[in-house]
């Protein structure tokens, strides 16, 4: 048995660390480390309950749209408030430019550059793949920056600025939008949309969000040559790499539910265990026994959970805490979102293989399919004119929980309110939930167990199995250790 520190990672948002423990040219344990402390929670106390939507955003300068809207949330819980059917759009359409923006980005900057290493030099995909993705070089970059760059105009036009918009209120939206702008937004999605018809899947949106089962994605695969479109691309590495077997975690899936439509959300809200169960929030807990942290031995609900920083504490090895669900590990992100969603195809993938590296890239696309032409049905919806925001006065007294879908998973924000301040305010991201430590019954978290079993081969000090893992969670460690 060897031992393998692994990391600061590249292209990975945020500071991570993996220790590894090796035999036989496999993972046989891993423990991963959150190795930063920042302390929004702490920051937010005694604050005046509105400044959460000033210092939330903050936490992240990728996922911030979500905090915005996970803060807003749970004020807009405090306060009793709905927002209009304009302001539940409009707050749609800004998350799921965020959401969408970071989809493509991990796809075509942060994942796929690891097939362009010259450990695949003998594959027969290799010099397709060097030519579109290989970092700097490749030709991918120079037509997905144009795009992603015009996607996220539709965030300066509705949000004002990203990150760290102040549009996105307990109410709705502060940006109201004009009979003229209306246009101006479709006409940015239908370009955004061509984009990903043309080179990320080759095929209309409908088509792909269309496919229903693991046969019908193996039949759409064999219709197409394999450097048909840059998804093609992608199935034909996992196939030969058999990514279906590579980062299997615990199979049990979460997610809060997104995209408001009044009575319920588009992607809703549950848990998915092999079979579809409601999700009860008041299960959620935090386990410390393995963070940096001092607090009550016994799990703890994240309303009444404290954050308290202690570095010197037997046992631990992260400053993240262990979220679970009925005392169980669970998985969050687009996988499971589609999974609790019920999508038929993932449904079927899941079914055969789990959740793995190559399942977790596709749900990721798939939402891309799915969400681009929602946004455009919620554009036409929006009524210039009418109202955009409601308002309401801020209790003196009371707690508020606000729960929501960032692109990498479930984020949740739970707020209480004394004597008009903030008493306390915790947070649990989605890569809390994916990258937890141990909890006290030494149940490792989700990418833990996803990385026992991945191959290092003779000298890797960075297995690019290892990497391929990692990066197919998407994470985002800074949102992690808030």
């Amino acid at each position: 048995m060897s031992r393998l520190v692994v990391g600061p990672f590249n292209r990975v948002e945020g500071d991570l660390e993996v220790t590894l423990e090796v035999a036989a040219g496999r993972v046989r344990s891993a423990r991963v480390n959150s190795p930063l402390y920042r302390g929004f929670e702490q920051i937010l106390r005694g604050k005046d309950p509105m400044d959460a939507l000033v210092f939330a955003p903050r936490i992240c300068g990728i996922c911030s749209v979500s905090q915005s809207v996970a803060a807003a949330s749970a004020l807009a819980n405090l306060m009793k408030l709905e927002p209009p059917e304009n302001g539940r759009l409009a707050t749609n359409l800004i998350l799921a430019a965020e959401n969408l923006a970071d989809h493509f980005t991990h796809f075509y900057l942060f994942f796929m550059p690891d097939f362009a290493r010259d450990v695949y030099r003998h594959r027969p995909w290799f010099t397709a793949v060097q030519a579109r993705f290989k970092a700097i070089e490749g030709s991918a970059a120079g037509d997905a920056l144009p795009a992603r760059a015009k996607l996220l105009s539709l965030m300066g036009s509705m949000a004002g600025k990203w990150p760290h918009t102040l549009s996105i209120q307990p109410g709705g939206s502060a940006r109201p939008v004009e009979g003229g702008e209306k246009i101006r937004l479709y006409s940015i999605l239908r370009e955004f949309r061509r984009s990903l018809e043309k080179t990320l899947f080759g095929d209309a949106l409908e088509a792909v969000a269309g496919l229903e089962s693991a046969r019908d994605l193996e039949g759409w695969m064999a219709a197409r040559a394999p450097d048909a479109s840059d998804f093609r691309l992608f199935l034909e590495i996992a196939q030969d790499l058999a990514l279906e077997k590579l980062g299997r975690a615990t199979d049990r899936f979460l997610s809060y539910g997104t995209y408001s439509q009044g009575d319920g959300f588009m992607f809703r809200r549950g848990v998915w265990d092999g079979e579809f169960k409601p999700l009860d929030v008041d299960a959620i807990t935090e386990d410390i026994s393995h963070s940096w942290m001092a607090g009550p031995a016994k799990p703890q609900p994240p309303a009444h959970g404290v954050t308290q920083p202690l570095a010197e504490k037997p046992q631990a090895y992260s400053w993240c805490k262990a979220p679970r669900l009925n005392g169980d590990v669970a998985e969050t992100g687009a996988l499971a979102r589609q999974v609790v969603n019920g999508h038929p195809l993932i449904r079927d993938l899941v079914a055969q293989s789990g959740g793995n590296v190559r399942n977790r890239v596709i749900a990721r696309l798939l939402e891309l399919a799915l969400v681009v032409p929602a946004m455009e049905s919620w554009v036409r919806a929006l009524e210039p004119g009418a109202p955009f925001c409601h308002h309401a006065p801020v209790p003196e007294e009371g707690c508020g929980v606000g729960l929501t879908e960032s692109a990498r998973g479930s984020l949740g924000h739970w707020l209480e309110v004394r004597r008009g301040r903030i008493h306390n305010y915790q947070i649990i991201s989605p890569t809390t939930w994916n990258f937890s430590p141990r909890d006290a019954q030494g149940v490792p978290g989700p990418l833990e167990q996803a990385l026992v079993g991945a191959p290092v081969q003779e000298g890797e000090t960075v297995p690019v199995a290892v990497q391929h893992v990692v990066r197919s969670f998407d994470p985002c460690m800074v949102c992690t250790v808030h």
